[in-house]
């Protein structure tokens, strides 16, 4: 039986440039920077202090007193980016249709936030004064377990959990099931709400991050020679995802279609990529090879793209492997030089981003990117966004522990 098709027919999102897709997605192409020293605690003894924070997000407005409180930030940020892409596909989700919808979730670190301020509560208060919340709040699959609940989705429902890859492979695992007929509808993506004191300090003392504090809005600087780190964000992207016939039949707005996915694995080092981007390439073939797709097809890349010293030379060799001298005239643009690296979240978010260029035939551009790196040598869209016409955008995930994602979208 030949597989179905899969396409996208609804978006939401909440980042550190916006609450919604429209403001995040103009912000981009303006070059705004999400970046600002973080409010959410006291840094002052912290090697970085600013990071790339949601602004102006409440969550008892958006979801209600009563429910917000029983959840995670994380958890509060996915079922409002949640909320957005189900109204702007129009779908609702009554007893004709919900056990063939489902919700894949993708989080590298989950409910973080609430186990560590649980357990400064423990150790202060005693084992008594634990939250009955606690365990659920934490879960990393309270995601894609509430929106079940909120929505009455009965379909396949799960949490993905591959660090910086999880969103990424949050979209491609639920592509795979509609393709293969287990559901419908699945609403796929990502979230992540990790700026909190432990979690800072592990990455400085890793030497992930940026220390640019003096100039936040100029840290995270993708491909540029003076890279130091990147930059913590946080927030939610929601991706619906339908089989063609699905949506055609009810008559939803088909934005994109997904035409390619890979995962693979370096199995090289815990943190670090594979020398020469050997695991990045294999995926990226892999997903060409899924979307039946020629190197020379692709019109964007949205990078992975993270400001660092490896991953940024690691994935422009990747690139060069699979494209060959195609790669020069590839536009690549790394979006986290405005958002952040959000983690888990980062892949759905660049998906979205993806959808958007292919709607608008416009490429978001590669910020602060001043001082050009030998090694680093593409076309980045430097600093501007720039018109192009775009039929094929690609998207790369990879994440600590070997984890590499690559998803191809496409017009329709």
């Amino acid at each position: 039986m030949a597989r179905k098709r899969v396409v996208v027919t609804g978006l939401g999102c909440v980042s550190p440039l916006g609450l919604n897709v429209e403001r995040t997605w103009q912000a981009v192409l303006n070059g705004q920077s999400g970046i600002g020293q973080i409010t959410h605690f006291d840094t002052t003894d912290f090697k970085t202090t600013f990071a790339a924070e949601v602004k102006g997000f409440d969550a008892d407005e958006a979801l209600g007193k009563r429910l917000s409180r029983r959840m995670d930030r994380f958890t509060q940020f996915s079922l409002e980016s949640t909320r957005q892409a189900l109204e702007e596909a129009g779908l609702n989700v009554d007893d004709s249709n919900r056990d063939r919808i489902g919700v894949i979730i993708g989080t590298g670190i989950g409910g973080v936030g609430t186990l560590t301020s649980e357990q400064e509560n423990f150790s202060e208060r005693g084992p008594r004064w634990v939250s009955p919340h606690m365990v659920p709040m934490m879960l990393p699959d309270t995601a894609p377990g509430y929106t079940a609940i909120v929505y009455g989705m009965r379909g396949p429902n799960m949490a993905v959990a591959t660090a910086c890859a999880s969103s990424a492979n949050a979209i491609g695992e639920a592509t795979e099931m509609i393709r293969r007929g287990a559901a419908d509808a699945i609403i796929a993506g990502g979230a992540e709400a990790a700026i909190i004191p432990v979690a800072l300090a592990g990455f400085n003392v890793m030497n992930a991050l940026s220390t640019r504090n003096e100039a936040p809005q100029g840290a995270s600087r993708p491909f540029d020679l003076d890279r130091d780190g990147f930059v913590m964000g946080e927030g939610a992207a929601s991706l619906l995802l339908e089989s063609y016939e699905h949506a055609v039949e009810r008559d939803a707005p088909v934005l994109a279609e997904v035409l390619g996915y890979s995962a693979t694995n370096d199995a090289f080092h815990i943190s670090a990529p594979a020398e020469g981007g050997a695991g990045a390439a294999i995926c990226m073939q892999n997903a060409l090879e899924d979307a039946g797709l020629r190197p020379s097809q692709i019109d964007y890349i949205n990078a992975h793209g993270t400001s660092t010293m490896l991953n940024d030379v690691s994935e422009t060799k990747a690139v060069k492997t699979i494209f060959g001298d195609q790669a020069y005239n590839t536009p690549i643009s790394s979006t986290k030089s405005m958002t952040g690296h959000l983690l888990g979240a980062a892949g759905a978010l660049e998906s979205l981003f993806c959808v958007k260029v292919i709607q608008q035939d416009v490429l978001p551009p590669t910020m602060n990117y001043t001082t050009p790196d030998p090694e680093c040598d593409l076309d980045y869209v430097p600093n501007h966004a720039r018109t192009a016409e775009v039929s094929y955008a690609m998207t790369n995930s990879f994440g600590f522990g070997g984890h590499n994602a690559c998803l191809i979208f496409g017009a329709v």
